[in-house]
């Protein structure tokens, strides 16, 4: 495994949080993509490289 993937709401500050502290970084935003309540929100799509074990 070398690359983990994963969405975050942008405006759930505590997941951001927790996921930079991981080491994840942000790579983009997928404007609109979710309906929550009665509004639009957005997501990050975020990722980390890990290096790979040798073998």
């Amino acid at each position: 495994m070398h690359r983990l993937e994963l969405t975050v709401v942008s405006r759930n500050e505590a997941g951001l949080s927790l996921y930079k502290k991981m080491g994840f970084e942000i790579e983009g935003t997928k404007k609109h993509s979710l309906f929550i309540g009665d509004e639009f929100v957005d997501e990050y799509y975020m990722s980390k490289l890990i290096d790979p074990v040798p073998c």
